[in-house]
């Protein structure tokens, strides 16, 4: 166990990847023309790397040009009352050979979005880290900061079917 600070704890890389495949929605940072902005995207671990839909804009410039981006995703674990972020930083491409758009196409990715997004963008990591820290005994996380305990399931859910071969927010099996 590594800690970063007081009450903090450095998470290991499998750890980091052990997120990202369980999660779906992260936020992606980026700056064009040295301006940041940051966008909240769906997207599938496909390898080792973070693979996401888009259309035209500042995603896409911000891929089509190979910029450096940075990924972000974060939760809560009421049980143990532990918070976590990772974060990966690298390089964003278009995904642009034609066996690999095809294989991109396979992926379990579905974006929330109506309007088309056609592009598919690959961050190829140089850099993955993550924290975690325990929330303060006398602090109740509610509503408020976005962590309300689930008392039941939401008729609305995506649950995965037992023995399917893909549901949404699934992820493909990186190489070990």
């Amino acid at each position: 166990m590594t800690f970063i600070a007081a009450g903090t704890e450095a998470m290991t890389t499998d750890e980091c990847w052990e997120r990202l495949e369980a999660m779906s929605v992260g936020r992606l940072a980026v700056a064009i023309a040295g301006k940041p902005d940051i966008f909240p995207i769906n997207y599938v671990v496909d390898g080792n790397c973070v693979t996401f839909k888009t259309g035209a804009g500042t995603k896409f410039a911000a891929a089509a040009l190979l910029h450096d981006v940075a990924f972000e995703i974060d939760g809560y674990e009421p049980q143990a009352r532990t918070a976590w972020s990772v974060v990966i930083k690298g390089r964003a491409h278009e995904v642009e050979r034609m066996e690999e758009v095809f294989a991109a196409e396979d992926l379990p990715l579905f974006p929330w979005a109506a309007h088309p997004k056609p592009n598919f963008v690959r961050i190829t990591p140089t850099e993955i880290t993550g924290r975690r820290f325990h929330v303060l005994d006398d602090v109740t996380p509610d509503a408020s900061i976005g962590w309300e305990p689930q008392t039941h399931a939401s008729a609305d859910a995506v649950v995965p079917e037992p023995g399917a071969e893909f549901h949404p927010g699934a992820s493909k099996m990186r190489p070990s």
